[in-house]
């Protein structure tokens, strides 16, 4: 993989979030972390594979989670259906990045998500890119991104 990839995976991945929230979206400076990541509440995990091979991961707060889906679809989300919509929203996330980079002539393929509720420690990677997201009159979640060397 090479750093061309990780950098049109990382503004695809930005994009992505941009054109699936209906709200305006801040993304902060990228930073590099190691193993493992502490997810405090909820997240949601779409596997990448293809030319560039890693994990997405977006975490927030239920709280987070539910006013974005409350500004998609108008209605509060709680419990069950505030999973799935996690869920639903990794994969749309995820979707978009794959279409944004093979427009790049980067071929990925996106697993199905897998919600993650409760505290999670995540590890079983080398490095990755967190990027803290401000969704305006939201609040913030973070964007991870573990690529795997291959």
């Amino acid at each position: 993989m090479t750093n061309q990839h990780i950098t049109e995976v990382l503004n695809g991945t930005l994009q992505a979030v941009t054109n699936v929230i209906p709200v305006p979206v801040t993304a902060n400076r990228p930073t590099l972390v190691t193993a493992p990541i502490m997810q405090p509440e909820m997240g949601v995990l779409i596997g990448i594979t293809g030319n560039v091979r890693g994990r997405l991961i977006i975490e927030g707060t239920a709280d987070v989670f539910g006013q974005i889906g409350e500004k998609m679809y108008g209605m509060a989300l709680e419990g069950a259906m505030l999973e799935s919509f996690t869920g639903e929203l990794g994969n749309m996330i995820a979707g978009n990045l794959s279409t944004n980079v093979s427009q790049k002539g980067i071929d990925i393929d996106i697993t199905p998500p897998t919600v993650m509720v409760g505290q999670t420690k995540l590890f079983g990677f080398s490095q990755a890119l967190q990027i803290p997201v401000t969704v305006e009159g939201v609040g913030d979640c973070q964007v991870i991104l573990m690529l795997e060397e291959q």
